[in-house]
């Protein structure tokens, strides 16, 4: 059983609700972003429980598709139940298909700070430990990468973080979509206690932070 279902279990049971371990903030629009583009952009993003990276994005204008899946692994340990030991190289992972006309590449890193993850923590996202829950950022290109390594340094430079960032620049490597149960969960399962104490918040403070962002109808994956 893997760490997120032991800590859903332990919620469940105990009644107790937990805050993020990182304050929603509005970090700084990045210096240097992406040009518009005529074609989709795709962004892959891993920072913790993929149920609520998924779920944020699903909501944020612009966007046209929000896969669960994993990158960082080989193709053939691309299951949940491998990516659970922490031995695959895999992080539990996001792919966001956008409309660079509506938002940009540097926007979708933007919320990413913001409001989807705590770029602090390394190797984990609480309630959640293990290199499959590590915070990174897969390039597609030359382009993406020079954007989300000034972006960083941008943000520790400003100090817009109680601790340096952590989150890892790395090309993409081949992003492997997840079991079919893991996608859209956020929206299917907005009672489970996992998704209302942990992930339910996320979407909230995407709203507050970034109203001219956020999309009240989410996006679904399927």
């Amino acid at each position: 059983m893997s760490i997120r279902f032991i800590a859903l279990s332990f919620v469940a049971a105990s009644l107790v609700v937990c805050a993020p371990a990182q304050a929603a903030m509005r970090a700084p629009a990045p210096i240097l972003d992406t040009p518009a583009a005529s074609a989709s952009g795709t962004a892959v993003l891993s920072g913790g429980c993929f149920w609520g990276m998924q779920g944020v994005f699903e909501h944020v204008r612009g966007v046209k598709q929000v896969l669960a899946g994993y990158d960082g692994g080989k193709k053939w340990t691309a299951q949940y139940e491998l990516v659970s030991t922490g031995a695959t190289g895999h992080a539990e992972s996001i792919r966001v298909v956008f409309d660079p006309k509506q938002i940009s590449y540097g926007q979708i890193l933007r919320i990413f700070f913001s409001v989807a993850t705590d770029p602090t923590q390394v190797n984990r996202q609480f309630p959640d430990e293990g290199t499959q829950y590590r915070s990174e950022i897969f390039y597609a290109d030359a382009a993406q990468k020079q954007v989300a390594e000034r972006y960083i340094a941008q943000l520790n430079t400003a100090r817009a973080f109680h601790a340096p960032i952590a989150t890892r620049v790395d090309p993409d490597s081949g992003f492997f979509r997840a079991e079919t149960y893991h996608q859209d969960y956020l929206v299917r399962h907005p009672d489970a206690p996992y998704i209302a104490t942990f992930d339910l918040p996320k979407v909230e403070e995407l709203r507050k932070t970034f109203p001219e962002l956020y999309a009240a109808k989410p996006t679904l994956a399927l």
